[in-house]
């Protein structure tokens, strides 16, 4: 029996989110697996990668076959270095925690300056003030048209 390192799709259809898995060359791509060693989200930003090292070095070592997605994704975490006796690469990039708090005050703090007047000024607004400085307009450009004749 062959067995394969991939990856078994899971979530949304613009939204995926990936499964490490260990599995039969021939079960289809989310079938039955025979186990899961890691987490692959690449929608985040940076992506979120999550690999057991410990599972992943012992399926390597027995003869699993990665996928070419995979081998990628083995290659960021190391587990494919340290499995071919190679040098580590670079540490991943891990997401800093953001205060959305302190940006928000930062941005309101900008506004205040700026005259702002808490009012939203909609398309049919403007409309609405078009009209009436055209009727304005209107009565005394046919009143001077009338004194004329």
């Amino acid at each position: 029996m062959a067995v394969k390192i991939k990856l078994k799709r899971l979530g949304k259809i613009r939204s995926p989110h990936y499964r490490i898995v260990v599995a039969d060359s021939r079960t289809r791509r989310d079938g039955r697996a025979i186990e899961e060693i890691g987490l692959y989200h690449p929608v985040q930003n940076p992506s979120r990668i999550e690999v057991n090292s410990e599972r992943a070095q012992y399926w390597l070592s027995v003869g699993a076959q990665p996928t070419e997605p995979v081998m990628a994704i083995l290659k960021l975490t190391g587990d494919w270095q340290k499995h071919k006796g190679l040098p580590a690469p670079a540490p991943l990039l891990v997401a800093e925690p953001k205060d959305k708090r302190a940006a928000f005050e930062a941005f309101t703090k900008g506004l205040e300056g700026d005259d702002a007047k808490g009012e939203a000024i909609t398309q049919k607004a403007k409309k609405a003030d078009k009209k009436t400085d055209e009727a304005e307009a209107s009565p005394s450009a046919s009143a001077a048209e009338s004194t004329e004749a």
